[in-house]
């Protein structure tokens, strides 16, 4: 059977659904049809800029018709898609574009605003979309450029690293061609369909949503800021029979009253996945969405997008009964293999998940991040991957996640490392570490996660030194990193806890901020 591309699988669709809408966005509405016409010009606008096929493009856009048909013309052309973020400081874009050699970058009008810093940092820049853009780009300009290739990269993610250096992730065409046939067939995708689209094309749950709805004729629905805080009425509203979500905006619109009982009845899947899905909020979004099959899904960038799912029972009286009270993660997909490992690299029922397959990536953009992150089997013991020779497909990816496997199915139980993840974003604690330790008067930093009463987890930053005003520094952190990678608050100490080796005793640290969090 042929591999497929992410575009070929678009395409497909264009030829069997052209009248079936794909795209909602803005007050905007497109064909199948409509939307390839729109993606076939501006692949050729593309084309023409860069002088000819370029290796990368970023896509500096968020939520407007220019991400959307930005991303289908980028593939059109052969190149890998380098999602960036208008919220993001440019210093981080530009960083991102550097390190996936993209030379080229698409901009709507949010991203426009770092336009100037684009091109001071050597980027061609294309505002496919100014006013009078979208007319020009609608009309039809016969068959537009592709070329590409299952194993070309289709995009390019970049995850925390504790270097103060985002970690580049390439994901090939030919690990999404198994995902999205297997998860077409199994949320049964098709014409009628709506898919929301909660996610920023920074997080690759995003890649899900836009592809198993365009892989199978469906509808991808993007909601505005504004609708993720009310997900009862943009569900209502659009009709929408697919959610995807991190599990935080349960909590969020609970707090809010936006997620009554029986609130959502066109919901026929709900999917979540990014941190930790509790029971509590499991069930307060069952109770809203009566009609809807529940599942828990696990997967980091490193395996495309998720390659774990659960899916809990629709007799509550069989829910399982964990001993961290979150929904289990479930089984690994059948077309990939795992193992658990304890800390000496022997088989365990509770130890570091590691897998490989199809999905696994091929390595990080920068060899040596390699490094420690994957192992290969010796006999029955693990060995960590020390760079030397080439990755190969008996090589085990390392995800740093400790889980436990009970009557098969996995629950999560934590990060054997530093690593944590905060709202659905993955991020490593050492890389905004090195940002505070910039500022003149901070001798020292550490930051760390700490769980309030509700449930819900933020960054705590403690660091020696100078008293340096809290404001000061959350500004130095915005200036360098995105939003969400803002610590909650920051606490002047004469010294850090240390344990007997001499290292910084990061359990003792959260200890202390944790019970005295209320003064922060």
């Amino acid at each position: 059977m042929t591999t497929m591309t992410l575009y070929e699988w678009f395409a497909t669709s264009v030829e069997r659904h052209p009248n079936e809408t794909a795209l909602e966005v803005q007050g905007c509405s497109f064909t199948y049809r409509g939307l390839d016409a729109l993606v076939g010009r501006l692949a050729r606008d593309l084309l023409d800029v860069h002088g000819g096929r370029p290796g990368a493009v970023g896509l500096l856009a968020s939520r407007s018709v220019t991400t959307y048909a930005g991303y289908l013309a980028i593939l059109r052309t052969g190149a890998a898609v380098v999602p960036l973020n208008p919220a993001f400081p440019a210093a981080r874009n530009l960083a991102m574009c550097e390190g996936a050699g993209a030379h080229l970058v698409v901009l709507d009008e949010e991203g426009a605003a770092q336009r100037e810093a684009m091109e001071a940092g050597g980027r061609r820049t294309v505002v496919p979309l100014a006013p009078d853009g979208l007319d020009r780009l609608r009309v039809a300009t016969g068959p537009g450029p592709y070329r590409g290739v299952a194993d070309d990269v289709a995009y390019i993610l970049f995850t925390s690293g504790s270097t103060g250096t985002p970690k580049g992730v390439p994901i090939p065409h030919r690990n999404l061609d198994a995902y999205l046939a297997r998860n077409i067939a199994w949320y049964e995708a098709g014409p009628g369909c709506r898919f929301s689209q909660t996610f920023d094309l920074t997080f690759d749950p995003s890649v899900f949503d836009m592809f198993t709805a365009w892989g199978s004729g469906s509808a991808l629905v993007v909601p505005t800021r504004d609708d993720l805080t009310s997900p009862a009425e943009y569900v209502g509203r659009h009709g929408i029979t697919h959610w995807f979500s991190v599990p935080s905006i349960v909590s969020m619109a609970r707090r809010l009253d936006a997620l009554r009982p029986a609130s959502m009845p066109s919901l026929r899947w709900s999917l979540f996945a990014g941190e930790r899905f509790t029971f509590e909020q499991a069930r307060v979004w069952a109770d809203a969405a009566p009609n809807s099959a529940v599942e828990n899904l696990y997967g980091p960038t490193e395996l495309t997008v998720t390659c774990t799912r659960y899916r809990l029972p629709a007799d509550r009286e069989k829910w399982p009964v964990t001993r961290n009270d979150t929904v289990p993660i479930g089984r690994v997909h059948d077309h990939l293999e795992a193992a658990l490992l304890d800390g000496d690299g022997r088989p365990a029922a509770d130890g570091e998940l590691c897998v490989r397959g199809v999905q696994r990536f091929p390595g990080y953009l920068d060899p040596e991040r390699n490094r420690g992150r994957f192992v290969a089997f010796d006999g029955a013991l693990g060995v960590v991957y020390d760079g030397t020779g080439p990755l190969a497909g008996h090589h085990w990816y390392r995800t740093g996640d400790r889980v436990a496997s009970d009557d098969g199915e996995l629950v999560h139980l934590g990060r054997i490392d530093d690593q944590v993840k905060i709202r659905g974003y993955r991020m490593e604690p050492g890389e905004i570490e090195v940002v505070l330790r910039r500022h003149p008067g901070v001798l020292d930093a550490v930051v760390v996660a700490v769980t309030a009463d509700d449930g819900e987890v933020d960054l705590l930053a403690a660091y020696t030194g100078d008293p340096v005003p809290g404001s000061e520094l959350a500004a130095l952190v915005r200036g360098a990193l995105p939003a969400y990678m803002a610590p909650a608050g920051f606490v002047h100490l004469g010294a850090l806890p240390v344990n007997p080796n001499g290292k910084t005793d990061r359990e003792r640290l959260a200890a202390l901020l944790s019970a005295d969090r209320p003064e922060w």
